[in-house]
This record gives C-alpha cells, sequence and structure tokens, in this order.
C-alpha cells in the first residue's frame, strides 16, 4: 500500500471513528454540568466551584480517558479486538497456566463487567435522546409535557430501524458528528472569549482544592463529574473495527479538544450567566440558537445510541460463542462488512428496558445517578482485568504492574465509591439489570456444564466403539453422514439412535465437533483439522474464535485443501436435539435449573445456528437429566 493510500485510509477510519466511537462520550456535555450543580447536590454555583469543577472534568479527561484508555487499555488487544469480553479472554488465557486459581474469580469479575456494560447500553440511548429533546423545554417551557412522547417516538423508530442495518446511514455518522464537535468547540471559544478566566481551570490546583476544601458535598459532585467519561469504555470495544490509531488520532484530534474547550465554554457561560445553571448547554448561544441544537444534538444523540446498541450485539455474540448465553437468532445486516448484525431478540428486549427507563425516570436528572454506577463498574472490571494482563501476559515487573493499573484503580474506586450515593436516586436500576443479567450468564454456563457431566457419565469412548462395531460391521450406505459431537464427547447420541432405528451406517462418516478457542479470530488455515479413524470414518475439528462466524458449509469447503471433498446432496447431517430434564436434589437450585431449562427450549437450534442447509438435517432426540 502506497503511503498515499495508507494516509487516506486513516483519515477515512478517522472519520468513521468520531462518528461511531465517540458518539456516547461526545454528547455528555448536554447534561453533565445541569446534573452537577441540580440544587438536590447542595453545591453552591459560584466562581471557585466552577473552577474547581472544570478542572476536575478537563483532568478527567486527560487522566481517566487519554491515559488510561487510549494510552494503556487499547495495548491490551486480543488479536486486534476490545472490550471487556475480549480483555476477560485474553486475562483467561493468560492467567490459567500461572495463576489456574485466578482463572474463576476473573471469570466471575468479567462477567460482571459485562452485565455492566448492558446497563450502560440501556440507560445511554435513555438519557442521551432525553437530554436533547429536553432542550425544547429552553426554548418553550410550555413543550416540557411533551419531552417523554417525543423520546419515546425517537427511540422506537430507533429500533424498528435496526433490522436494516447502518450501511446505508453509516457513512453520514462521522460527517454528522464533526459538525457536533466543531459545534462544541465554537461555542466554547464563544463562551471563553467573554469570561476567560476559566482557563485557570486548566490549573489542577483547583480540583485538589475544591476536593479538600468542600469535602463531602465535593465527594457527592463526583458521582455527577463521572457523567464527562462515559464512553470511555466504548472506544475499547470499537477498537476491532478501527484499529488504534484511527481511534487515538479522533480523540487527540477532534474529540478531546471540542470537549475540553465546550466544558471551559459553559464554565465561562455559568461565571457570565448563572441563571442558565438549569440548561447551560442550550444557553451557550442565546434564543435565536436553540432549535437549531435541539436538532443536532438528537441526531448526536441518536447516533450515539446507535453505537451501543450495535455495541450490544457484538457483546451478545460474542457471550453466546463462550457459552455464557444460548444460541439465538442472528442476522447479518451487510453482505460486506461481517461485524454488521442484528439479534431481533436482543433488540426488542432492549427497547422494553429502554422504555422502562424513560417512563420511569422522566428526565436525565434522574437518570444520571443511574447512569454513574454503569459506568463506574465496567471501567473498574477493566482495570482489574487490565493488571492481569500487564503482569502475566506482557510480564511485566509486579512493581510497575501495580504503580501503573493502581494509580488508575484508586481513581475508578473514588468515582464508583460517588456514584453509589445515588444508589436509591437511580442506580439501582443498572444494579437490577446487571444482577438479572449475571444470573442469567452463569446460570446458562452452570447448565451446560452439568449437561456435560451427564454425558461424560454415560459417554462410549468413540475409538473403543468403532473397533467393536467393525467386528461385524452393519450394511454401508451411499453417501456422507456427519455427526454433530461436542469437545470430549463419546459417541454422539444421534449415530446410536441411528444404528439402533435404521441398522446402517454411511460409507462414509465423519464426526464434526466445533471449538470456540479464547481468542477472537481463528485464521482460515488453522480452522480446519482432521483425523483418520478408519473404516472411512474420519474426526474433523473446527476451532473459531469467539468473533468468527459459524458456518458449517464453508468449513467443509475448507477441507479440500486437505483432501476431502462434500457434495452436499449426498451429505447428511445427524444432530441431537436435546431435551433438559430438571431433577431435585443435584446440580443447581431447583429456581435456576428451571431458569436453565427454559432457556434450553429456547435457544436456536444448532442446524440454523451453524448455517446448516435445512434440507439436510436429520435431527433424534435425547433426553438429559441435571
Amino acid at each position: 500500500m502506497t503511503e498515499h493510500h495508507k494516509k487516506s485510509s486513516l483519515a477515512a477510519l478517522t472519520l468513521a471513528a468520531v462518528g461511531i466511537v465517540y458518539g456516547d462520550i461526545g454528547t455528555s456535555p448536554l447534561y453533565t454540568l445541569k446534573t452537577i450543580f441540580d440544587p438536590e447536590h447542595g453545591l453552591a454555583l459560584n466562581e471557585a466551584n466552577l473552577l474547581g469543577i472544570i478542572s476536575l472534568i478537563f483532568w478527567g479527561l486527560t487522566f481517566i480517558v487519554s491515559l488510561k484508555y487510549v494510552t494503556l487499555v487499547l495495548r491490551a488487544d486480543n488479536r486486534g479486538e476490545g472490550g471487556i469480553m475480549a480483555l476477560m479472554a485474553l486475562v483467561l488465557n493468560s492467567v490459567s497456566k500461572a495463576a489456574p486459581r485466578a482463572h474463576y474469580p476473573l471469570m466471575l469479575l468479567g462477567v460482571f463487567g459485562a452485565t455492566m456494560f448492558y446497563g450502560d447500553s440501556v440507560i445511554t440511548p435513555a438519557i442521551s435522546v432525553l437530554s436533547a429533546i429536553e432542550g425544547l423545554e429552553v426554548a418553550a417551557p410550555g413543550l416540557e409535557q411533551y419531552i417523554v412522547p417525543l423520546t419515546i417516538i425517537v427511540l422506537v423508530s430507533l429500533y424498528a430501524l435496526q433490522h436494516q442495518g447502518t450501511a446505508g446511514i453509516g457513512r453520514w455518522f462521522g460527517p454528522i458528528m464533526v459538525i457536533w464537535f466543531a459545534a462544541l468547540a465554537v461555542m466554547g471559544v464563544v463562551n471563553i472569549i467573554e469570561a476567560p478566566q476559566i482557563l485557570a481551570a486548566l490549573n489542577p490546583f483547583h480540583a485538589l482544592r475544591f476536593m479538600f476544601e468542600n469535602r463531602m458535598i465535593a465527594f457527592v459532585a463526583l458521582g455527577a463529574v463521572v457523567l464527562a467519561f462515559t464512553g470511555a469504555e466504548a472506544l475499547y470495544a470499537d477498537m476491532g473495527h478501527f484499529g488504534k490509531s484511527p481511534i487515538r488520532a479522533a480523540w487527540f484530534l477532534v474529540v478531546f479538544p471540542a470537549l475540553a474547550l465546550n466544558y471551559l465554554g459553559q464554565g465561562a457561560l455559568l461565571i457570565v450567566n448563572p441563571a442558565a445553571v438549569d440548561n447551560p448547554f442550550f444557553q451557550q448561544l442565546g434564543a435565536w440558537s436553540v432549535y437549531p441544537l435541539v436538532i443536532l444534538s438528537t441526531a448526536a444523540t441518536v447516533i450515539a445510541s446507535q453505537a451501543t446498541i450495535s455495541g450490544t450485539f457484538s457483546m451478545t455474540k460474542q457471550a453466546i460463542a463462550l457459552g455464557l448465553l444460548p444460541r439465538m437468532r442472528i442476522m447479518h445486516t451487510s453482505a460486506s462488512e461481517i461485524g454488521q448484525i442484528y439479534i431481533p431478540a436482543v433488540n426488542w428486549l432492549q427497547l422494553s428496558v429502554v422504555l422502562l427507563a424513560v417512563i420511569g425516570f422522566g428526565s436525565s436528572d434522574k437518570l444520571a445517578g443511574a447512569y454513574g454506577i454503569a459506568v463506574t463498574a465496567t471501567m473498574l472490571c477493566t482495570t482489574v482485568l487490565t493488571f492481569f494482563v500487564t503482569r502475566y501476559r506482557w510480564n511485566l515487573p509486579l512493581a510497575l504492574c501495580l504503580a501503573a493499573t493502581g494509580f488508575f484503580l484508586t481513581m475508578d474506586v473514588l468515582l464508583f465509591s460517588a456514584s453509589t450515593l445515588k444508589l436509591f436516586h437511580g442506580g439501582w436500576f443498572p444494579l437490577l439489570l446487571g444482577a438479572v443479567l449475571f444470573t442469567t450468564m452463569l446460570t446458562w454456563k452452570r447448565g451446560r456444564a452439568l449437561v456435560f457431566q451427564n454425558l461424560q457419565k454415560h459417554a462410549i469412548p468413540l475409538e473403543d466403539f468403532l473397533s467393536s462395531l467393525f467386528v461385524a460391521p452393519p450394511t454401508r450406505v451411499y453417501g456422507t453422514a456427519i455427526f454433530l459431537r461436542g469437545e470430549s464427547d463419546g459417541v454422539p447420541h444421534a449415530l446410536l439412535h441411528n444404528l439402533s432405528h435404521n441398522k446402517v451406517l454411511h460409507e462414509r462418516v465423519v464426526f464434526f465437533t466445533v471449538h470456540v478457542v479464547e481468542e477472537p479470530w481463528v485464521p482460515a488455515d488453522d480452522q480446519v483439522k482432521i483425523t483418520e479413524l478408519g473404516h472411512q470414518c474420519y474426526q474433523l475439528n473446527v476451532h473459531y474464535g469467539f468473533k468468527d462466524e459459524p458456518d458449517i458449509p464453508k468449513a467443509l469447503a475448507q477441507c479440500e485443501r486437505l483432501g476431502m471433498t462434500f457434495d452436499m446432496m449426498e451429505t447428511s447431517f445427524f444432530i441431537a436435539r436435546q431435551t433438559v430434564i430438571s431433577t431435585p436434589g443435584s446440580g443447581m437450585a431447583t429456581w435456576r435449573e428451571h431458569l436453565f431449562v427454559a432457556m434450553s427450549r429456547n435457544a436456536r437450534g444448532a442446524a440454523d445456528y451453524y448455517q446448516i442447509p435445512t434440507n439436510r438435517v436429520i435431527e433424534l432426540g435425547t433426553q438429559v437429566e441435571i
């Protein structure tokens, strides 16, 4: 690739990153200062406090986003992929030999962090769109009663369009968000000129003085200051789509300067006009600008919401591959972009919870408390997991690992602790949502382990079975039979049922096993492995990463380079459909067993999930007790 093409490609990816990666953090100025100076917090609006708050926001953006995420955490990629699921898989891979006892607790921590990300992805659309529509209050106070209905209309429309994907409108995300950040910067500069003394907030002394002088009130305010950092986790999660360089370039060249200028500008506005504190964002340029800003901010918040919705789909797909959720129907919305997917069940379930949040809380101020806990909990989990990467993956000295992550951990604990003060004022919402998802994920993982144990208990070793079978071989019939077989399983139940009922065996028998590794991608050349078992029987192992697309026909086509060809019209797939039965006195608690059974019955079938042609599938039932 020429130097010119590299530069143009980086520019295009940077523009796309501005649109998708930074929508969440980019819309934070809509509600952050308004929430911080909410009368409920008891923080007096004066110049000293303003300098302290703006200084806290500026240095928070510097340390938490610029240093922690953009500089350190982006280095912790799992073969180019980011996000807490990819980080968890990387950590588990790294500690499995060095610190095996830490494996399960770290898995729990990763799952908890993922559930908090789900909470974040529910609150982001609700608070962002609500705060944009609330701008109408500034222009016409009589429109207040229409804010929630209008927010619901925008959100329902957004979720209803998800099945069409973002291929068509996605190209506009970058330019619209560039206009948004340009507007933030211009408004900031205009107001800074009116009160240049706000620039003193760039001195970290004001942040420290504010914390020491105000103590408890400052601690409470921290729970709202964290709203300025929402979306930091998203830039890590989107690393696989854009790469590190475009994300870093977008942050340092566009997003950070625009955010810093706008927060300084809002601070300057409040010095000149303290009455604007009820909604400083929409009063930065005067009455004439309110309606244009409402339109622009609504577009920006819809884009921010779209990014979190797409992130939820991606996270769910990874969770399914890692065995934390049952198989679901996954639709591809783009022929060229493998990452653009749509999961109907997740889409409508998420919309239901988002609408509950909008109707239940009713305003961005009330939702802010819920937002803080979700964001800081995920940040905390990411920092702890990053320590294990630096220590066991990068093999850095212990003192350096403790110093690097300990600094960020101190900030995360402080911010999370401040957010917990809002536990009874909305903070319970993401925790409740996270608890439900956490229980669901662990129940599914534990249930699958119990099913595996039961199958292992009654498993017949495959090699011994084949040896005895061909002492007096059954009748061989024309064609190929493929039996899906779990990892470390014995003889597939489908084969036993077929021999028992049909008394025949195909002339070529292939035992097909899917292995999901704790890496995002497995190179195509390494995916397929064939072992000959004799008598025209073969073991075919296919290895996928948790972001790979499971596709059995495609895997069979790859076998051609290994000397094995498949004609689909002469190939039959035998699958054992498991019916799980809950039995008292063993395994999990009864209610968890019933939950697992319900999920198992509603899980997407293996044939559908692995994209096997339906007219080539033969399903044979089997019961499994847990």
